[in-house]
């Protein structure tokens, strides 16, 4: 059994980490607000724009249709772009998106697929680059980044255009997770390129109606297909912040939780072996009375 020295140094280590893990999911609350906020202010729109993408999808024919709608033809080479974030201590959030894209690479693999990862974020890259080395084309570091936003999603945008249209692949999935509250974020798999044509929904209502482009279709395509990559991709940055802090508060509030309750059992030790030392000294010193 520990001395009652070493059990007064581990209750004291033991509230250390607690007031660390309070601070931490303090920290992290405040931040979810405004990561919430931002994640809840940009799904719409993405939303929205990936359906009008989708909708024109349906009705392109032709040769002349823009690749980035159209496709290449082909579905052999697929890539993975998946989004982590740079940080641990939020609970299984950064695991779960990995998973998730270990699955989609398997899957596709065993459909005969040839399969690239494109990682942004440095959380799954050690994973990944263990299951599947030689895999990893490309990465996007956000370290640096106190915030991601638009000027990165179009960054890593513009990489995927380029790779794209030089041929390097066929397919291109998002992998990310979806907020949903401080406690549920659903890893999320979205092709976005090229865009998948709409079946159901809204913009399948639509199918058979006449577009009208102005100025003209070129000029629409040209701006609006990389935009809507671009969109899809800052939609699933902001969402990987709400989902990371809101992952982070959860498991620091569990971590508080559990040593407060590790706190309560050492000093229920701590207090029993107290009392048996007293105890025994009591003992020692009254035998030693009735000797004399």
């Amino acid at each position: 059994m520990a001395s009652l020295k070493e059990l007064k140094l581990r209750i004291a280590s033991v509230k250390s980490t607690q007031k660390i893990t309070k601070a931490k999911q303090m920290v992290a609350a405040a931040k979810l607000r405004k990561a919430q906020a931002a994640a809840e202010a940009a799904r719409p729109y993405g939303q929205r724009l990936e359906k009008v993408v989708a909708s024109l999808a349906g009705k392109v024919t032709g040769d002349s249709a823009p690749r980035l709608l159209a496709g290449t033809g082909k579905t052999q080479t697929h890539l993975l772009l998946v989004a982590t974030g740079d940080k641990g201590l939020c609970g299984a959030f950064n695991s779960n998106i990995v998973k998730l894209a270990l699955v989609k690479a398997r899957e596709l693999i065993a459909e005969g697929k040839t399969v690239k990862f494109y990682l942004v974020g440095r959380k799954g890259r050690a994973v990944i680059a263990r299951a599947y080395p030689g895999l990893i084309v490309g990465s996007y570091d956000t370290t640096e980044v106190r915030t991601p936003g638009f000027t990165e999603a179009q960054a890593v945008a513009q990489d995927m255009t380029a790779r794209y249209l030089a041929g390097e692949f066929d397919v291109a999935h998002l992998i990310y997770s979806t907020f949903r509250s401080a406690l549920v974020q659903n890893p999320t798999d979205q092709q976005i390129i090229p865009v998948a044509p709409a079946v159901t929904g809204d913009a399948a209502s639509g199918a058979g109606a006449a577009v009208e482009y102005e100025p003209d279709e070129e000029a629409i395509l040209a701006d609006l297909l990389p935009r809507n990559i671009t969109v899809q991709i800052f939609k699933a940055l902001m969402e990987n912040m709400a989902g990371e802090q809101g992952a982070s508060m959860t498991a620091m509030d569990n971590a508080t939780r559990n040593a407060g309750d590790l706190i309560k059992q050492l000093t229920i030790v701590y207090n029993r072996s107290r009392q048996a030392a007293i105890t025994t000294e009591l003992v020692e010193i009254i035998s030693g009375a009735e000797a004399l």
